[in-house]
């Protein structure tokens, strides 16, 4: 029997759509293929419908002159077609932009995919014999921007994939080194994990174009890398160990690969918590000790005290310490308000050309952070820069 639809939507078609659409080839029609598959034929209708729709959003829907579909992730914004006096297509300008749901759809199948093969598969590191229960040693990272491409000729220092993992490795295997041995530790990154949120290389919410190094697939592969390396040494230190990443402004999608990766790589690793909140403020109490973790894109310095007290007013009376660590900014400072100290942190990453023409000029480090439980803040050890590069 001829087809009572366009073989073209078959690539636009979810499952069950190709269900209906097989029906119909075996049918005839959609009547006949409602009665088939035990449903109404309005319903069966509306399904294709839907995906005319759908297709026409991808730029696919001949009967309106539009034959050029657009990539994965994108959709159709709008069609300016130009006729010849005979009404014949001559021209036409096909506009798109970034499809959200469907980017958000791909960043969850890069997930499922990288994760699903890998359940499990952490391999049971011996938990040290001696460890100090009353302190808590935290790994504060800085804006990583894993996948950011920076020319030394143009903006002073060389930055790219490798030159990022080779100082994040350095930095980790230092700090972990001279940290003492204290029970639990937090790898604490502090958003923009990631320089780029999908292929565009733009940022999300204000399209700056960003310089990239190398494939995005290859960027999320090189950051699970980086951060599984983090966590499998900081096993070898201390007896629990968390990985809590904040989103940033640069990867609010794509953290997800990271997270829920290394939660499924680890997921037989007792020791090991990797925390999928998605909350943009994040809380850990230690005895005395209050700590809170954002990126610093949404919620500035001068309001975190508030937000920590409504937050968690329980948890603010009863502790005497309380700390924001924060990113974004890429420089240290310190804020000091009542009953709270906010802090940003560096990055160990190269200023890319934005800033590089704008003046910035912070310096580039990564610390660890001792905390005693009645005491607070105790200690810290620091990797600098120079001497990563000339290790």
């Amino acid at each position: 029997m001829a087809r009572t639809y366009d073989p073209k939507l078959r690539e636009f078609a979810t499952a069950r759509d190709i269900q209906i659409l097989d029906a119909i080839d075996r049918c005839g029609s959609g009547s006949a293929a409602a009665v088939e598959l035990g449903i109404h034929k309005s319903n069966a209708n509306r399904a294709i419908q839907a995906l005319k729709k759908r297709a026409a959003k991808m730029g696919w829907s001949p009967s309106h002159d539009m034959t050029h579909v657009v990539p994965d992730g994108f959709r159709v914004k709008g069609v300016s077609t130009y006729y010849d006096d005979e009404g014949k297509v001559r021209g036409q300008w096909v506009k798109s932009t970034v499809d959200h749901d469907r980017a958000e759809e791909i960043a969850r199948q890069t997930v499922e995919a990288l994760s699903n093969s890998i359940e499990g598969m952490a391999p049971l590191t011996a938990a040290p014999e001696r460890v100090m229960s009353d302190l808590l040693a935290v790994y504060p990272f800085g804006d990583p921007h894993v996948g950011l491409y920076v020319w030394a000729k143009e903006c002073g220092d060389a930055f790219d994939l490798e030159i990022g993992r080779k100082l994040t490795f350095g930095a980790v295997d230092r700090l972990v080194a001279s940290a003492p041995a204290a029970e639990t530790a937090i790898l604490l990154l502090l958003g923009d994990v990631y320089h780029q949120n999908d292929q565009t290389n733009q940022t999300p919410a204000h399209r700056h174009q960003l310089d990239v190094d190398s494939r995005y697939v290859k960027v999320l592969q090189i950051g699970i890398e980086t951060y599984r390396h983090a966590i499998l040494r900081a096993l070898e230190k201390h007896k629990r160990v968390i990985l809590k990443a904040v989103p940033g402004n640069h990867d609010p999608q794509a953290i997800w690969a990271l997270i829920f990766t290394l939660a499924a790589y680890f997921s037989n690793e007792p020791r090991v918590e990797v925390d999928i909140g998605p909350a943009k403020h994040w809380y850990f109490r230690f005895g005395k000790v209050l700590i809170g973790s954002t990126h610093g894109d949404t919620t500035k310095h001068e309001k975190l005290g508030g937000v920590m007290a409504c937050d968690r007013p329980e948890d603010w009376g009863q502790t005497k310490f309380r700390y924001w660590y924060t990113g974004h900014i890429h420089s240290k400072t310190v804020t000091e308000l009542p009953g709270v100290t906010c802090e940003s942190f560096r990055t160990l990453a190269a200023q890319d050309s934005f800033a590089a023409g704008h003046g910035y000029r912070a310096g580039r480090d990564m610390q660890c952070i001792v905390h005693h439980k009645d005491f607070g803040e105790i200690e810290r050890h620091r990797a600098d820069i120079a001497l990563l590069e000339a290790a």
